[in-house]
């Protein structure tokens, strides 16, 4: 993927007035980092939702600030919309040193046919989104392509430590966790989904309430809707 820029100004509008810059047509935004003090930023929003579809996590993008001589490092770290809608509502910027490793999750994305799938009826499954791994920020893939071709057989699968991975690259999630299996029908049909959906939404609002000081809403009680400023 070719260098990415982004263009942003500093934000003096804070607290529930950005909705007002979103009536503009400006998507309010904050950067942060490790030994950086964060700062709240703000961006044209058809230019951050053009960024967002080029797939652009993980990708290090030069964020040129008004008024700073030199652009920044970042890579997009959290990405808050309104659930309704879908439409995008505030944007965090990560800012990088290309010189230190992080750690970050890595999207894995399955290519190919599994021959298995064709001739016996077996059913792909899909059993890992992502992986952690670490690096410096220039050596993370924005994806790991999972070529499922090889899967011949029924039960055969794919495991993180078959994953093509750049030796700059560091997996740290279980080498032995599957990515991939062909199943057979009967197996598949037995298979439930997990209902992550509420458990990923009580632990963003726990993360927002630590990172306002507050502590989350207790289990069962109603919360209220809030904007991340």
């Amino acid at each position: 993927m070719p260098d990415l820029e982004i263009h942003v100004d500093p934000r003096a509008v804070l607290g529930k007035k950005v909705r007002a810059l979103r009536r503009r047509g400006i998507t309010p935004a904050n950067i942060y980092g490790h030994r950086v003090e964060s700062q709240a930023v703000e961006v044209e929003t058809p230019v951050i939702v053009q960024l967002l579809r080029t797939g652009a996590r993980n990708v290090i993008i030069n964020l040129h600030v008004q008024g700073e001589g030199k652009p920044r490092p970042v890579m997009i770290r959290g990405v808050q919309r309104d659930p309704p809608t879908g439409r995008l509502l505030h944007v965090d910027f990560y800012q990088v040193s290309l010189e230190e490793k992080m750690r970050t999750d890595v999207p894995l994305v399955l290519v190919g046919e599994a021959p298995a799938v064709g001739e016996y009826g077996g059913i792909l499954l899909h059993s890992m989104n992502s992986v952690t791994v670490e690096a410096l920020p220039a050596d993370i893939p924005a994806h790991i392509e999972v070529d499922v071709s090889g899967l011949a057989e029924i039960d055969a699968g794919l495991f993180v430590r078959d994953l093509p991975i750049d030796a700059k690259v560091q997996v740290l999630s279980d080498p032995d966790l599957v990515v991939a299996k062909v199943a057979a029908p009967r197996l598949a049909a037995e298979v439930e989904e997990v209902p992550v959906e509420e458990e990923e939404i009580a632990a963003e609002e726990a993360a927002e309430a630590e990172e306002e000081g507050e502590a989350p809403p207790e289990e069962g009680a109603k919360a209220e809707p809030e904007e991340k400023q």
